[in-house]
């Protein structure tokens, strides 16, 4: 439970009390934030005495009256606009005019009570700029929470692109120095190597639109039948090249017509995924096994391979944005570190879930379920 500090200021000792009586017991529930708040009083008599009780601690609303014996209501909303307190003011006057209403609020007063006003109208005030307060502080911290994610995915996706870059440059100034000799032949390397990290690059601004267009919600969904024996055929397909060169078996068992209701995009993103990453993350004669079946109105997807393997320590942070499993088994091993994480975001679509099992050595096993009863989002 969250807890204002309201400090009321009036030169009558019967209206503090009040005020003070009408307030000792409320509380505000805040559904949007799923909280509540309660409140802590205290009370001042002067211009004089109200800075002194500031000074004790912090102040969250001032129920300010508008003549004072030592000040007005307007001179300490005055002082109050060249500071940086972060509080909310609620004005109050026996000499209610709407100049007076005017100039309040163009001072910086959240809202206006005339004298007489009962305890409920009191209440009411404060509850309302209890809400505003709290919704205006959380709104500011998930700005700033927002900047700061901003500011550490670019510093990461700068980390990222400036190793390829600076390698193309190296590779694209010793050719034009021609360090090597004349013989266009002993550049060959040179060029292949450039258009691997250019890859490298491509495929990284690639996931990156795949999951800013998915966290986003931009990305428009087309809900159909999805043939899961032809998606996970194709993704096979998608590896043939590095699977033959590198003799890796791949097994797949995937009942025929297999089908469930999915946006096809999103479930081809998850099959060339997984099935990538185990063919990538393979050793040379290495083993795939791609098993996909439903039970019910849930849907399995496993992938296990006899790859390079993971410890538990690096299984851990697999699924966070930009995370890649970096030792001397993956140094030469491109990849954007987005694809897992995308991919966990696409099954959250489809109520569903992803899990892996690892053994460092001795390969992993992706499990996927997906929930065919989804409502699209």
């Amino acid at each position: 439970m969250d807890i204002l500090n309201i400090l009321i200021v009036d030169d009558e000792f019967g209206m503090r009390r009040g005020a003070e009586r009408a307030l000792r017991d409320v509380t505000v529930s805040l559904p949007d934030i799923n909280g509540e708040v309660r409140f802590d009083i205290r009370t001042a008599a002067t211009g004089k005495e109200l800075e002194e009780k500031m000074n004790e601690g912090p102040t969250d609303i001032l129920v300010l009256d508008h003549k004072l014996p030592d000040t007005t209501g307007l001179d300490i909303l005055d002082r109050l606009n060249k500071s940086s307190l972060d509080l909310l003011v609620i004005m109050i006057t026996a000499y209610a005019s709407l100049d007076t209403a005017v100039t309040a609020t163009r001072r910086g007063a959240y809202d206006f009570l005339a004298k007489p006003f009962t305890p409920e109208e009191l209440r009411g005030a404060v509850r309302k700029a209890a809400r505003h307060l709290i919704l205006q502080r959380q709104a500011r911290r998930l700005a700033e929470e927002k900047r700061q994610v901003r500011f550490q995915f670019v510093s990461v996706l700068a980390h990222e692109m400036k190793a390829p870059i600076a390698a193309v440059e190296g590779y694209l100034q010793m050719i034009h120095e021609r360090s090597v000799g004349t013989k266009l032949e002993d550049y060959d390397r040179m060029i292949d190597r450039s258009l691997i990290r250019i890859e490298g690059m491509r495929k990284l601004i690639s996931d990156l639109l795949d999951l800013t267009s998915i966290e986003s919600g931009q990305r428009k969904r087309t809900l159909v039948g999805v043939d899961l024996s032809e998606v996970a055929r194709q993704a096979v397909e998608n590896v043939k090249a590095e699977i033959e060169r590198r003799n890796i078996s791949i097994q797949l068992d995937v009942p025929a017509g297999l089908s469930m209701e999915a946006d096809r995009t999103e479930i081809e993103m998850i099959f060339n995924n997984l099935i990538s990453n185990a063919v990538k993350y393979n050793r040379d004669q290495g083993r795939v096994g791609v098993t996909v079946g439903m039970t019910g109105d849930e849907v399995r997807i496993q992938v296990e391979d006899t790859g390079i393997g993971m410890t538990p320590e690096e299984t851990q942070r697999l699924f966070s944005d930009f995370s890649r499993i970096k030792n001397e088994k993956t140094r030469n091993i491109l990849g954007s570190g987005l694809g897992l994480s995308t991919l966990k975001k696409i099954v959250t679509l489809y109520n569903g879930d992803i899990a892996v099992k690892s053994k460092s050595d001795v390969g992993s096993t992706f499990t996927v379920t997906l929930h065919n009863n989804f409502s699209a989002a």
